[in-house]
């Protein structure tokens, strides 16, 4: 019987020639449908003894369902959770669906459907499809965010939050898209654009509710060195948080009235505590005695106050046109812009008057909103001093200048540098000189040294109608007041009218038989809150939720929460690796310290997986080379696709999905099953076959957990290339932990074989087969045989082996003999790797 087998296309292996018995379709529903009816991938919460809680990021379900993306994510976690299993750990492997927020809704309404009929259909879709993955998961206790049995509990964090004073409501600018009538995050805008519907984003002032994240900014940073996550992750979590040390100092700002002559008296006196002044964070506190103007955002509370009556048109115009740009376009801007206020300022160092600018290159949402201007040594500061013709001043030197070395552009590579021009600090290097200056002008009353933090604080608020409502009451007599908990959930209505305006508020505003409720303190006439929370904030606690879920008189039951938390292994996408992560940590730490958490770190490992593209190219439907998991499920069986996905490159990198490569998994499999059902028990297996089984038993027990799935794959293909070398007939103890091996890749067909081989319980329940430390022990080594230009084959020899033995050995095996017709003309032999007949 012959098992070679030919190229297929796509999703079609039309020509391919299964073995006797072997219809993956068949054997695939035939172990789904045993695993319901037995409850085989049930986990016993309460009763486990050896709890492993493994999580993938669960995730949203669009209406065109299932991504070979998501399915690459699934099943690299599917691999490891059913690795977990055969190590004989309780393995908790559970999926739910992150379904609020502005995809749904905006599919919604590009559909003309509801996204409460939308959403179901949707999650029935993806659900039969990760079942038909033969995903291990627990399907008992999944959750649905949009659920009100879900979103109860939603609500009730915001409210702890609220409590503890961590939740908050302030007017702030926001990206605003007037396409999609909603708030962006920073990262949702690219290059001034929406990165959903490619809308211009405007700036606006809008009243919105944040969580206070950033009194947590240090425990977020510092706890990063304790934890098991990828360093790609925690490297882009320390530069989200991006702490700074520096010093916050203070400019006295002279009276818009006051004319020079009356300010020079002023001009040399220490800051006071009853003066009105202008706070500045920065890293360069030595820089000081070269700052010449003093910047602020347009956003900065002060600037109507600083502004002098002369400037207020000029300002009050400019501050409009800022407002039109969103906050990435400002960062990135080339082309420097800004007005004078009309107000001069005192530098504390020099007591020289500098006048105050307003300017789009500088942002509220970092530091204090306001700039010492030194343009002698940052490039922004110079680009715009140039412009609009403002002193520079040179206060560092390199090695080789002096202080009278022209500036033609700003000095910024001071690694080196020394203080020039800064009076009694000349000479001193440029870190020492840094505390130094603070500590001169802490004496002076004009600063302090301060530790500043890139992370803002995160806006919650949604004027959006998918999502869970805020669990606030405004009462004109109490204020705000929040839902009592036994009020919750606060239930999103069923409205028609959804889609959003520019108005800036929720499309549950225009409804006030929802929103008109009396206050729960006083009983008066209230309104509800209409705005709805980020969906960050439902993905933010869900793996507390999953564990308890069927509790509806509790968020997560402590007892169970204590014992299978935190999450033991956690894979997700890169994409995700500073807010998802960022939020969920910080949600745990607040639910800590409020006392219902033992724990302050949500997850005890994190891997980021990497992402598949296709032929070369990022897969999207405008270039037609989407992936439909569907079509290789009917084409090939979930085993094989599963199986190729994880060989097509290292877990954490991704690879490139070619159709082509897909029927060699195919062959892999095919062989296998071939070698289980022929399989015999007569003698004692071949030694040489049992030495490569135990090595490759060791490799894949120690690969699986590096998450190295394509390597442990290629090492069973290398060990079943020799148990069927020469096609021979396997020994039963030759083929037997192939299959055990082989299980978390293709766990349909490795269930089959386990049975076929004699077994009544599951494979899964079997064991990691154990390896011989002295049979594992390299003593041999595997050489490709090239037969005219072509692999045709290896060969097993010891490491010392020459080219006559290794020769010999090829012509012993009929497998590769075969096409070595006639007197070979060449043969290249390179030791321990290659040998080459060339005919």
């Amino acid at each position: 019987m012959t098992d070679s087998v030919p190229e297929n296309t796509p999703g079609s292996p039309e020509g391919f020639v299964e073995p006797a018995g072997y219809d993956p379709n068949a054997v695939e529903r035939k172990w789904r449908e045993r695993w319901a009816a037995r409850a085989a991938n049930r986990t016993d919460i309460a009763g486990a003894r050896r709890p492993f809680y493994a999580l993938m990021m669960f995730p949203y379900p669009s209406a065109e369902g299932l991504h070979v993306g998501n399915l690459f994510a699934f099943t690299g976690n599917d691999i490891y959770a059913r690795f977990q299993r055969l190590q004989g750990l309780d393995v908790f492997q559970p999926i739910g669906f992150d379904a609020f927020g502005i995809h749904s809704e905006n599919h919604a309404l590009k559909l003309g459907v509801h996204p409460m009929e939308l959403i179901p259909a949707n999650i029935a879709n993806f659900t039969r499809q990760l079942e038909r993955a033969g995903l291990m998961v627990d399907w008992s206790r999944t959750v649905d965010t949009t659920h009100p049995s879900y979103y109860k509990w939603t609500q009730w964090v915001f409210l702890k939050l609220l409590e503890r004073g961590l939740a908050f409501k302030k007017k702030a600018a926001v990206n605003w898209c007037p396409n999609d009538k909603t708030v962006l995050a920073n990262e949702q805008v690219e290059n001034g654009r929406c990165e959903r519907c490619g809308a211009l984003v405007e700036q606006r002032l809008l009243e919105q509710w944040f969580f206070r994240i950033t009194d947590y900014a240090e425990r977020l940073l510092a706890n990063l060195d304790t934890l098991d996550w990828s360093n790609t992750t925690k490297t882009a979590q320390r530069s989200w948080i991006g702490r700074s040390e520096g010093a916050e100092i203070r400019f006295r700002v002279l009276n818009p009235l006051e004319d020079a002559g009356s300010a020079a008296v002023h001009v040399t006196a220490e800051v006071g505590s009853g003066a009105q002044e202008i706070r500045v964070f920065t890293t360069r506190p030595d820089t000081i005695f070269g700052a010449t103007y003093v910047v602020v955002a347009p956003e900065h509370p002060l600037l109507d106050a600083i502004t002098s009556f002369e400037q207020r048109a000029a300002v009050s115009e400019y501050r409009a046109r800022t407002s039109r740009q969103d906050l990435i376009a400002r960062k990135t801007n080339k082309e420097k812009t800004g007005v004078f206020t009309g107000s001069y300022t005192v530098n504390p160092a020099t007591g020289e008057m500098m006048p105050v600018w307003t300017a789009d290159y500088v942002l509220m949402e970092y530091g204090t909103g306001a700039i010492m201007a030194v343009p002698g040594h940052d490039e922004r500061d110079f680009e715009f001093a140039t412009k609009f013709a403002l002193p520079i001043e040179r206060v560092v030197v390199g090695p080789g200048e002096n202080s009278r070395t022209p500036l033609r552009e700003a000095f910024v590579d001071d690694g080196d540098g020394r203080l020039c021009n800064s009076e009694q600090f000349n000479g001193i290097p440029v870190g020492e000189a840094k505390g130094l200056v603070t500590d001169w002008l802490e004496s002076k009353h004009a600063a302090k040294g301060v530790v500043n933090y890139r992370l803002h604080d995160w806006c919650i608020s949604r004027q959006r109608y998918w999502g869970p409502p805020i669990p606030v009451i405004y009462c004109d007599a109490c204020g705000t007041v929040p839902v009592p908990e036994k009020d919750l959930p606060v239930l999103l209505p069923n409205i028609p009218d959804f889609k959003p305006d520019d108005s800036g508020v929720s499309p549950l505003a225009r409804h006030e038989e929802w929103y008109r409720v009396p206050c729960p303190a006083c009983g008066k006439p209230a309104r509800r809150e209409t705005d709805v929370s980020d969906t960050f904030l439902d993905s933010g606690w869900y793996f507390l939720r999953y564990p308890s879920v069927g509790r509806d008189d509790v968020a997560f039951d402590a007892a169970t929460t204590k014992k299978w938390l935190p999450v033991n292994s956690y894979i997700g996408g890169n994409e995700h690796a500073v807010l998802h992560l960022l939020y969920s940590r910080f949600l745990t730490m607040v639910l800590h310290d409020a006392g219902y958490l033992e724990f302050d770190e949500p997850f005890t490992k994190f891997r980021a997986h990497g992402m598949i593209i296709r032929d070369g190219a990022k897969m999207s439907k405008s270039k037609g080379n989407v992936v439909n998991p569907d079509d290789y499920f009917d084409g090939w069986g979930a085993d094989t696709f599963r199986t190729y996905l994880m060989f097509l490159g290292p877990f954490e990198e991704g690879g490139d999905f070619r159709d082509a490569g897909i029927s060699g998994v195919k062959s892999f499999l095919t062989r296998l099953w071939i070698s289980a059902r022929d399989s015999h028990t007569n003698g004692e297996p071949d030694r040489d076959v049992m030495r490569k089984l135990h090595q490759t038993i060791r490799k894949v027990g120690e690969d699986i957990p590096k998450l190295s799935y394509n390597t442990s794959i290629a090492a069973m293909m290398e060990c079943l290339n020799v148990v069927r070398r020469g096609e021979r007939v396997a020994h039963r103890a030759e083929v037997e932990p192939m299959v055990q091996l082989v299980a978390p890749f293709a766990p349909h067909l490795a269930e089959e074989l386990w049975e076929m081989l004699g077994h009544t319980r599951s494979v899964f329940d079997s064991g990691w087969p154990a390896f011989d430390a002295a049979l594992a022990t390299q003593d041999t080594v595997t050489i490709a045989v090239q037969v005219g230009g072509k692999t045709r084959g290896t060969v097993v020899v010891s490491p010392e082996a020459g080219e006559a033995e290794v020769l010999a050995a090829v012509m012993a095996d009929a497998g590769i003999a075969k096409f070595i017709t006639g007197t070979p003309k060449k043969v290249i032999f390179v030791p321990k790797r290659l040998l080459n007949v060339v005919l």
